[in-house]
């Protein structure tokens, strides 16, 4: 056996029972030494075995163990309390369980690794916008997306708006931009859509169940709704723009432009943008740059950006 199965042998024969060195050599055929090898390997994993000496001694594990997390290496502890930095704040509907398992991996580290998590811990911090509550409708729609449930909702196109009720499969949820978004099967409209779950007023359970096609990602769903698909390639614009290294990098960043770069150089930057998108969201987005970058092409964006900044002079001078 490998010394991952001898510890693990040890380790479930110290489950059931407390056991001594010899018993421990006698039932995996090893020597006393190495089973002294192999415990202080468990050991430094973070499993505390406890070593009762005298007659009647021997190892054994606390009563409450069966509940501590296992083997993990610093990297893998690393990564857990980091990602939990992540998920606080994004309305991440398991917060509070994912503290708790945090809280169970620290209180079952040995010094020396909880130690290395604090500073791991504090050296990796995330700033959320601030945003609506919204833990028990993502915690519903997830556990309705795992289980396959279809759910009766009442949903809001946008402020001021009537909200409407409608039969959804939700098959998953997105996270995008500080928002949350489910992605399902509407049965209103008899086709895939998505939906801001800030804007779901009731929610409910109908009683009916689905399947989730087979692969589908609502990422790339919310994805695919935004950026122009293989057979619109042929329509897209070509967009120059021509800046520093900094304003370039800050551009390619931005989930429209990142998406449809098609070319980089120093000093420039070429996208393929889809027409609407262009002109509908393109302008906006690169109007506080204001003279730090150049548009090389096309003159109609040109003159959108032209159009905006103009508008918003004329507002401002007015009032």
């Amino acid at each position: 056996m490998s010394k991952a199965d001898y510890m693990l042998s040890i380790l479930w024969m110290l489950q059931q029972r407390k056991r001594t060195a010899a018993e421990l050599a006698e039932a995996l055929e090893l020597s006393v030494r190495s089973v002294y090898r192999y415990i202080d390997a468990l050991c430094a994993s973070g499993v505390p075995v406890i070593a009762d000496a005298g007659p009647g001694g021997g190892f054994r594990l606390p009563e409450h163990f069966s509940a501590a997390p296992l083997f993990f290496d610093d990297d893998e502890r690393r990564a857990l309390v980091q990602a939990a930095a992540f998920a606080e704040g994004s309305g991440y509907p398991y917060i509070g369980a994912l503290g708790s398992a945090i809280a169970k991996l620290k209180r079952y580290s040995n010094d020396e690794q909880l130690l290395q998590m604090q500073r791991h811990e504090s050296g990796m911090e995330m700033l959320h916008a601030p945003s609506v509550p919204l833990t028990p409708l993502l915690a519903e729609l997830e556990a309705c997306a795992a289980a396959g449930l279809t759910v009766q909702m009442e949903y809001r196109k946008s402020s001021g708006q009537a909200a409407s009720r409608r039969s959804v499969d939700p098959y998953g949820l997105v996270h995008w931009k500080g928002r949350w978004y489910v992605a399902g099967f509407c049965h209103q409209r008899g086709e895939i859509r998505s939906f801001r779950v800030d804007r779901i007023g009731q929610l409910e359970r109908s009683g009916g169940v689905f399947i989730r096609p087979e692969g589908f990602s609502a990422r790339q769903f919310l994805l695919d709704g935004l950026l122009p698909g293989p057979d619109q390639q042929a329509a897209l614009v070509r967009v120059v723009i021509a800046s520093g290294e900094e304003v370039l990098n800050d551009l390619c960043s931005h989930w429209l432009f990142g998406h449809s770069l098609a070319q980089r150089s120093p000093g420039e930057a070429v996208f393929l943008l889809d027409e609407t998108m262009l002109l509908r969201y393109a302008p906006y987005f690169l109007l506080p740059y204001g003279r730090s970058l150049q548009i090389i092409e096309p003159a109609a964006l040109k003159r959108k950006l032209a159009a905006a900044a103009a508008d918003i002079s004329a507002y401002y001078t007015e009032s």
